[in-house]
């Protein structure tokens, strides 16, 4: 069975996520560090992981697989449960799949490493829009569609 997993601690779609998982009836699992409540939703489950660098991530390669959906914007995180076998959502519904991952995840590092080479650069990105969440909201429907379809 299909199973949305989000990587909740900044995530900006958690709402938008558990909307579409309940109309597809998909479970869904939040992991976080702590702070998130968890929500009157049958279908929505919270897991608390320990404190700590990249304790969520592993929690979430580690469970997720085929069929599976992650949305996260880890791209390191993203590139495990790719190689998974799972399909990822970033939140402004950017798909990521052993397609894209290789070049995602290469601009990545390449940033990470100017951005430590001069830490006078301004950093960040264009803020979170109402087009991302709709985009996100349209590409998490799709693929569950595709599996839904795909499972028969």
């Amino acid at each position: 069975m299909t199973t949305v997993y989000v990587d909740a601690d900044a995530c900006p779609v958690k709402a938008e996520a558990e909307r579409v998982a309940t109309r597809y009836q998909v479970p869904m699992v939040l992991v976080c560090n702590g702070g998130i409540r968890a929500p009157d939703n049958p279908l929505v489950r919270v897991v608390y992981v320990d404190e700590g660098l990249d304790v969520a991530d592993r929690w979430i390669a580690a469970n997720a697989g085929p069929g599976d959906v992650v949305i996260t914007a880890d791209i390191p995180l993203a590139s495990d449960c790719v190689a998974a076998g799972a399909l990822v959502l970033k939140p402004d519904g950017e798909e990521l799949t052993d397609r894209n991952i290789g070049n995602v995840l290469a601009t990545r590092n390449l940033m990470t490493d100017l951005r430590s080479a001069d830490p006078l650069r301004p950093g960040g990105g264009r803020p979170f829009s109402k087009a991302d969440r709709s985009r996100f909201t349209q590409a998490l429907d799709r693929a569950l569609t595709r599996e839904a379809k795909r499972r028969g």
